[in-house]
């Protein structure tokens, strides 16, 4: 096979934004003198189907232009092959590229990361449920802020922003505790009521929020941070610390590293990288080292430097 580096773009994520990160991705890889092939997917089915045709012609990398749900959407099958994968954020959250480092605003920087990067293998999360298994990348969510997700999928007024607000207002109203039953790396099963659970393979999910702050894609645990119940004004209270990453302390929040999280609650609904992807009963366990990515070498790189070792 001829050397070539594989782009793949998801151009409805972000809004569109990957349309035009796809184009400033594959200019400057061209620039910097690489030989393309290009493959953008209109669905989730097209954008595996093209996954899988570009890493049968062996490309030194993949380059995937999107978001999180973009490259989880495919994880299957890139875990699978030995293409090591260079993310170009481009969608809403953009968490894992946040936790490798990447730079978030700058498509050309990013992609030229497939020319002068070094590889990391990194973790991969899996949902495993009577919905099948999932693969997910950052951070699994359970409980009020799944609910809040949920809720906004299923709104189809407003548009934009604002739809989100409204689930908010309306989970808030409806705040309850949930009757979690969890399980951590095959103990016993306890009774674990509270506002929510996440189980994180990054530290952050929704954009940047450090629910799971300290958790590295490469260090073989996940981290599960459980909120016990909270009523509607603690909270709201407690909310600004959580965006912040100073919530570990509090004490309705409980942090362990583990591998495997069991969780069984009423009405549950299971949210990773922003896609649903489970409801009822799951298992949460990890792959670790499942995904080769390449990430800068030192710092954001420049589209101006010189080609460095991998």
């Amino acid at each position: 096979m001829d050397a070539h580096v594989a782009v793949l773009s998801n151009p409805t994520a972000g809004k569109g934004r990957a349309r035009v990160a796809a184009v400033q991705a594959a200019d400057a890889l061209r620039i910097a003198g690489a030989t393309l092939r290009e493959y953008s997917g209109a669905s989730v089915a097209e954008t595996r189907m093209l996954a899988a045709q570009a890493l049968a012609l062996a490309p030194a990398a993949l380059v995937v232009v999107g978001g999180d749900g973009t490259l989880s959407g495919i994880l299957d099958i890139v875990c699978a092959s030995d293409v090591p994968v260079v993310v170009v954020p481009a969608g809403t959250g953009n968490d894992l590229a946040r936790a490798l480092g990447l730079p978030l605003v700058d498509p050309a920087a990013a992609a030229i990361v497939a020319l002068r990067g070094r590889t990391r293998r990194i973790d991969v999360g899996e949902v495993r449920s009577a919905d099948g298994t999932r693969l997910f990348l950052t951070v699994a969510a359970l409980g009020f802020d799944a609910k809040v997700s949920d809720r906004t999928d299923r709104l189809r007024w407003p548009r934009g922003q604002l739809r989100y607000y409204l689930a908010l207002v309306i989970e808030l109203f409806r705040l309850r505790p949930m009757r979690f039953r969890m399980s951590i790396d095959g103990g016993a099963a306890t009774d674990a009521p509270g506002t929510l659970i996440a189980v994180g393979n990054t530290a952050s999910y929704g954009g940047g929020m450090p629910m799971c702050v300290g958790a590295q894609p490469d260090d073989g645990r996940l981290d599960v941070v459980a909120v016990r119940p909270l009523g509607r004004l603690r909270l709201l209270r407690v909310f600004p610390r959580l965006l912040r990453g100073r919530h570990l302390d509090l004490p309705e929040v409980s942090h362990r590293r583990a591998q495997t999280v069991s969780v069984a609650a009423p009405d549950l609904v299971v949210y990773a990288d922003g896609e649903r992807v489970a409801h009822g009963e799951c298992v949460i366990a990890l792959r670790a080292s499942a995904l080769a990515v390449l990430v800068p070498v030192d710092g954001v790189p420049s589209v101006s430097s010189r080609p460095g070792d991998r």
